[in-house]
């Protein structure tokens, strides 16, 4: 993932798609079903990440991964700590997903609320070595610009970014690439607001933020629900609280927008681009796509 670099004077509309063209997109293991709309939406090249939501997937997100590379995708699978049982159980399974062609992953604690074996953060994977030791040269650490109640609840509010300098200097002390790729959100200032601070910190990896994509009002409430995100939701529930307003599709373009604006004309926050969730389903995401980029 790319840092956004200084640009030319544009137009709203000619940075928004400009920086749209440094969009990643997520998938389920599941949703590779999907892969003849994504070759016909998405220029080769492009990263597609693979989230494991159940552990039970792990050999869907390795053929999910094959399915990718082979047509020319960068796959960027999850590897989630807590889903992981022990080093042998990971020694395996980074080996399956490198042997598929993954050399990027993205590597976070995850979701679940108790782990299936000894790992429960993402620097335990990390030093373990597995990942360099089966030629993986680019690792993903998970971002939440709104924190993380959990986490917070746990370890206190400043966890999040001890251990964003604790990864980050990992990665550097083992010659690994590495970014940032955050939570969904709904608004571009927390973000901005939160680079800052990360770089204040030290933290100089390119970050890629959270985008939902084309979605009903009683589709993104239920995300945000179950992803626990912030502040910026706010205004998703209180469009909720309104009955009628339920199955109005909401598009991200003011937050694109915005987000384009920081990349452009504050690069040193390192905003590097948009990581698109199609919770509203792909021919959503993709038709706004195609009306925004142009």
């Amino acid at each position: 993932m790319n840092a956004p670099t200084a640009a030319p004077s544009l137009s709203r509309a000619e940075a928004t798609a400009a920086f749209l063209r440094h969009q990643s997109v997520e998938i389920t293991p599941k949703q590779i079903e999907k892969l003849a709309l994504l070759r016909q939406h998405l220029v080769p090249g492009c990263q597609v990440f693979i989230a494991l939501i159940d552990p039970a997937d792990l050999s869907a997100q390795i053929e999910a991964t094959r399915q990718l590379a082979a047509a020319g995708f960068v796959p960027v699978p999850h590897v989630p700590a807590r889903f992981v049982r022990d080093e042998a159980d990971l020694r395996d399974r980074i080996r399956a997903l490198a042997g598929a062609g993954a050399t990027t992953m993205l590597v976070l604690g995850g979701g679940a609320a108790a782990p299936i074996g000894c790992y429960d953060a993402s620097i335990q994977l990390l030093e373990t070595g597995v990942f360099q030791a089966n030629g993986v040269t680019t690792i993903g650490l998970a971002g939440h610009p709104e924190g993380n109640p959990d986490i917070a609840k746990a370890r206190g509010e400043g966890a999040l970014l001890e251990a964003l300098v604790q990864k980050q200097a990992y990665l550097k002390a083992h010659g690994l690439d590495g970014f940032i790729a955050t939570q969904f959100l709904f608004e571009a200032e927390p973000v901005a607001d939160w680079a800052r601070g990360l770089r204040g910190a030290g933290i100089d990896l390119p970050i890629h933020v959270g985008i939902p994509g084309p979605a009903t009002i009683k589709t993104l409430v239920k995300y945000a629900a179950m992803c626990g995100v912030g502040n910026s939701a706010r205004f998703i529930r209180k469009q909720a609280l309104n009955i009628t307003k339920l199955l109005t599709v909401n598009t991200p373009d003011d937050f694109v927008a915005d987000l384009a604006q920081i990349h452009f004309s504050r690069p040193e926050l390192g905003i590097a681009g948009p990581h698109l969730y199609p919770f509203g389903g792909f021919d959503k995401l993709f038709d706004w796509l195609a009306q925004t980029s142009r």
